[in-house]
């Protein structure tokens, strides 16, 4: 099939307008599944996919779609690339956009424009991609299809008039979309004929028995079995064993050609080589430079992740090496902590995206872990002018040996209903945040914008702005470099000893709070000894907090009937210096519920600001 049939598209849209939905309806109408292999959310395989109702990794298909409103009926090749829309996943969105020509644009015809369907909408702008909005949901009772399709004209210039109005439940107007696909999508560049293999590595997942499969859109040149392909990010070379498209199974092909969507074998063994954004070009014939946009992607929070079995280590980096092939913002170093063992500092994109990561460990790879409560990575500015990184608490020098720290701040765009404004800006308040801009989408909605320390907005701030809102407000960040505050180290310590996964960098003033929390959490959780067993919460030498878990005593004067009160006095006195010398020589056990409870107090359960 010549290039010209060719369509490379994306859909963009907020949680629960209707994606997946929408493209279950293309992929029905298009037979490109048979009836009775069809199922909702398709193309969503992961099971934690379909039960938080979110796309978490990219999926392609390759759908024929037959013109039936020319006589010559054509086909065109459609190639659908589904990609996440949390703000958490947006370096591999972008890479899914750089591999299309075209991007639905899916709004709720009762909701409108929600704050990070904007987010990617901008992403999908600057990627020179031509937008096709779409208006979903328009048989629900609440629809109001006409004044969204004036602030979505208003937005992008497009025509209100010629908006598809469609339910992508009850297939009404779906074909519409196709036809939209069709005649305003363009169709891929070739290029010159004997140009240089590029091929975009948008995805890659590991298959136990082939390797790595790499999924690629060729963007010039072409590919084929037996070809010696370079990957030019990481140096590696390798020998291609097969290629081909995808529908729901892998379909071998002769080659792969500019302009499609497809996957590449290559018996790749090693993990660490193949890295999402990265350019495959020919050995033989290399491209000159490689395609733009790669970038290691760094992360915005850190926790550290043991296995609760020591037994496990091994196993849970074998796991952490899988994950990281198709999640490229996965970045984890062995670490020890006294008491957990061994483990890895692991960094992730944010709150929802490191939730993802735990559960798919648990799942997938059956590695059973325990995870330290997340920070964001400081910057410690030394006595002796010079600038130190830090992800953990424990890697914080002494007080006295720096001048002064600094914690990373984002740039906040709030989406919400005019009524909840002053509820969410006390809220912001709160959370240290400081105002910028008050902006209105339309009589109803507005935008919020505000500077906010990124450690306060990872623990409540999401689940505490949907309960404000009642669920209505929507949050989009970017980052906004860093600032310098009053940060100090809180330990807290367990007769005397800081147990390190408890340990925070904290704001001076939330101290105190968190301090007095955390040490009467620890005091319900951690079991009675045989002797007194002090919860302290500490900044330095200062002690700000303590609770006390009482020794479980031996009634000794049980056998005392009557006599001297010196006798009953002698028995108690020997009790205390047994309980004493107990107390410097027994070790106090810190059950696996207590680091449980402690990272729940910290991170908000379950932030899921999910995508469709």
């Amino acid at each position: 099939m010549p290039t010209s049939n060719i369509r490379n598209f994306c859909i963009i849209a907020h949680i629960d307008h209707g994606k997946s939905t929408l493209a279950d309806r293309l992929i029905e109408l298009t037979h490109t599944v048979a009836k009775n292999e069809m199922m909702d959310q398709l193309l969503d395989d992961m099971d934690l996919e379909r039960e938080r109702g979110i796309t978490i990794k990219a999926h392609a298909i390759r759908m024929i779609y037959r013109d039936g409103r020319h006589s010559a009926n054509p086909e065109y090749i459609l190639n659908m690339i589904d990609t996440p829309g949390h703000v958490d996943f947006t370096y591999e969105v972008s890479r899914s956009l750089a591999a299309c020509e075209g991007a639905l644009l899916v709004v709720d015809a009762s909701q409108g424009i929600e704050a990070q369907t904007l987010s990617n909408l901008y992403l999908a702008i600057d990627n020179n991609l031509t937008i096709i909005p779409v208006i979903n949901k328009i048989d629900l009772p609440g629809a109001n299809p006409d004044a969204v399709a004036h602030s979505i004209g208003d937005l992008l210039g497009y025509d209100p008039d010629k908006i598809p109005r469609i339910s992508a439940k009850a297939g009404l107007n779906v074909e519409l979309v196709l036809e939209k696909i069709v005649d305003e999508i363009p169709a891929p560049n070739s290029g010159a004929k004997d140009a240089p293999l590029k091929a975009l590595v948008f995805d890659s997942v590991y298959d136990s028995y082939r390797g790595v499969i790499s999924y690629v859109r060729i963007m010039q040149g072409s590919l084929s079995a037996g070809t010696k392909m370079r990957m030019m990010k990481a140096g590696a070379e390798y020998m291609v064993t097969e290629v081909g498209t995808f529908t729901m199974k892998r379909d071998p092909r002769p080659a792969l050609t500019a302009g499609m969507v497809g996957y590449v074998l290559a018996n790749v063994k090693t993990l660490s080589d193949v890295k999402i954004g990265d350019t495959l070009t020919d050995a033989a014939n290399p491209a000159a430079e490689p395609l733009a946009g790669y970038k290691e992607v760094k992360p915005m929070i850190y926790s550290g992740i043991y296995p609760i079995n020591p037994e496990d280590y091994k196993n849970l980096r074998e796991a952490l090496e899988k994950l990281k092939l198709n999640d490229s913002a996965l970045v984890w170093e062995p670490e020890s902590s006294g008491a957990l063992g061994f483990g890895f500092r692991t960094g992730f994109l944010g709150l929802l995206h490191m939730e993802i990561v735990q559960e798919r460990l648990d799942r997938e790879f059956n590695v059973d872990i325990i995870t330290t409560v997340p920070n964001v990575e400081y910057r410690v500015f030394m006595t002796s002018g010079e600038m130190i990184p830090i992800e953990s608490p424990s890697k914080l020098p002494d007080a006295s040996r720096y001048d002064h720290i600094e914690e990373p701040y984002i740039k906040a765009q709030i989406f919400t209903p005019k009524d909840y404004v002053g509820s969410l800006m006390q809220l912001c308040e709160e959370k240290r945040g400081s105002f910028e801009t008050m902006e209105y989408l339309d009589e109803n909605k507005v935008i919020l914008h505000y500077e906010l320390p990124l450690a306060e907005v990872m623990f409540d701030f999401y689940d505490r702005l949907k309960s404000v809102s009642r669920g209505y407000a929507g949050l989009d960040y970017d980052q906004a470099g860093y600032k310098e505050n009053p940060l100090i180290k809180l330990d807290i310590l367990l007769n005397g000893e800081p147990v390190d996964a408890f340990s925070v960098i904290i704001h001076k003033e939330k101290a105190q709070h968190y301090a007095q929390a955390i040490c009467t959490r620890l005091k319900d959780l951690i079991p009675r000894q045989q002797f007194d067993v002090a919860i302290q919460g500490a900044i330095g030498g200062k002690i700000i907090s303590r609770t006390t878990v009482k020794a479980v005593r031996k009634d000794v004067l049980a056998k005392c009937y009557g006599g001297d009160i010196s006798r009953k006095r002698k028995l108690l006195e020997k009790q205390k210096e047994g309980k004493k010398r107990m107390k410097n020589i027994g070790a106090v056990e810190v059950p696996q519920k207590a680091f449980l409870a402690v990272l729940s107090l910290s991170s908000p359960s379950g932030q899921s600001g999910d995508d469709e």
